[in-house]
């Protein structure tokens, strides 16, 4: 398949990363693996799904601040409201399920149902991005880089609580929220807006979502939180919210976004490696392992057609 501009086959739609791209999107991986350990570092004072809430409601207010600096123009008539909605529905519909998942299942077994994602992305796209369709050096890429998931995580056992294997389902359910929001994205005209716009089309949509399932779901906070919990909520809120989320999206609309989403399998990588590094949580072999399975899948994603 070429990647050549034609009338049919426009060139961001399957664009291969230039190194600056490569770069910018292992750092936003980088910022996502530590962003594991401040909802783990918050928790004890605000609950998951109260974060979740706090932080769409904060990037909000940050984000159009930006735009309103940058004098971009958000209440234009650019026929996206209704597919802004819908992708908006998306976006927090995966964060339920995830949050509802990890209420169940172990962090383990969400991780690498959650990385189901960049699959069902490449399949989605053989519909709604024909152009960016992986070759079988690609699906061999990808299937490396998720085979260094399962040796730094390890395989799931059968569950042995129903329970369980609801969680399971619910982060198999985040996964394909994750990939349904990138395909609305980069197959409709929310493509052709700013990123700030795309974000917030989400933000305002899961943010009050994410309040009421919490509501909903009994969370309260019983205390104050500690300056602690108060930084990792504003690291998420300020920095991957505010600014990695949009960066990502900037990446999705230049550049293929199958070859993005693979990348993201690094994410539970950094995490592991943010948890050694803030939490003491030990490492072994096998991630290192894990690592060079995860980097040469991503070579072969990304390699010229």
């Amino acid at each position: 398949m070429s990647t050549s501009t034609t009338p049919s086959t426009p060139h961001h739609i399957t664009r291969p990363l230039d190194t600056l791209a490569a770069v910018t999107v292992v750092l936003l991986c980088l910022s996502w693996g530590f962003n594991q350990v401040a909802v783990k570092l918050a928790i004890p004072d605000i609950p998951p799904l109260i974060q979740a809430a706090l932080r769409s409601f904060g990037a909000t207010v940050l984000v159009a601040g930006w735009c309103w600096l940058r004098g971009i123009r958000l209440l234009v008539r650019d026929g996206t409201l209704i597919i802004g909605l819908i992708a908006g529905l998306l976006f927090g519909g995966e964060f339920l399920c995830i949050y509802q998942g990890l209420a169940y299942t172990t962090a383990t077994r969400a991780v690498l149902f959650i990385y189901l994602a960049p699959f069902i992305l490449v399949l989605g796209s053989r519909i709604f991005l024909p152009a960016d369709r992986f070759d079988r050096w690609q699906w061999l890429g990808l299937s490396l880089s998720f085979a260094g998931m399962i040796v730094a995580f390890g395989v799931p056992t059968p569950a042995l609580d129903p329970r369980q294997t609801l969680g399971d389902l619910f982060c198999v359910g985040g996964a394909i929220f994750w990939a349904a929001t990138t395909l609305t994205i980069k197959a409709s005209r929310l493509n052709t807006i700013s990123p700030e716009k795309v974000m917030l089309y989400q933000l305002v949509v899961s943010a009050p979502m994410l309040a009421i399932v919490a509501y909903f779901a009994g969370e309260q906070m019983t205390h104050a939180p500690s300056a602690l919990a108060v930084g990792a909520l504003a690291y998420q809120t300020a920095w991957v919210v505010s600014v990695t989320f949009v960066v990502w999206f900037a990446l999705i609309k230049h550049y293929s976004a199958n070859r993005v989403s693979a990348f993201s399998f690094l994410t539970p990588l950094f995490g592991v490696a943010a948890g050694h590094l803030v939490l003491g949580e030990p490492l072994t072999w096998a991630f290192t392992a894990a690592v060079a399975l995860v980097a040469a899948g991503l070579v072969l994603v990304n390699r010229a057609k």
